[in-house]
């Protein structure tokens, strides 16, 4: 299932604290990225779909308190461990990028 695109695991993080409703985790990723990343609503239901079908979110059946259309997706365990398997990836990304990048040799 790795890697994930950047979209994917974003919604991944943004439903760690709990359940959430499309369009609020179309807010919370923008603001996690300082604008840079914007998840429009096809690409999310897209996404939503394809993680959903992978079992690692679900829809709650469960409605947003304040707005009964709003429908509230959670992440499964699954979800949780792929999630920290992305980021531990991407941290040796990270890893090897500081030590070719500031002058480290092959082992």
């Amino acid at each position: 299932m790795l890697p994930l695109t950047e979209a994917f695991y974003y919604i991944l993080l943004v439903l760690q604290p709990g359940p959430a409703h499309g369009y609020g985790m179309m807010q919370e990723v923008e603001r996690l990225t300082g604008g840079r990343l914007k998840i429009g609503p096809g690409t999310l239901y897209t996404a939503l779909n394809a993680l959903t079908s992978k079992k690692l979110i679900v829809n709650t059946n469960e409605s947003d308190p304040a707005d009964s259309r709003r429908k509230l997706y959670a992440s499964t365990p699954l979800g949780t461990q792929v999630a920290q398997a992305e980021m531990k990836r991407m941290e040796e990304l990270v890893r090897h990028g500081h030590h070719y990048l500031q002058g480290g040799q092959s082992q």
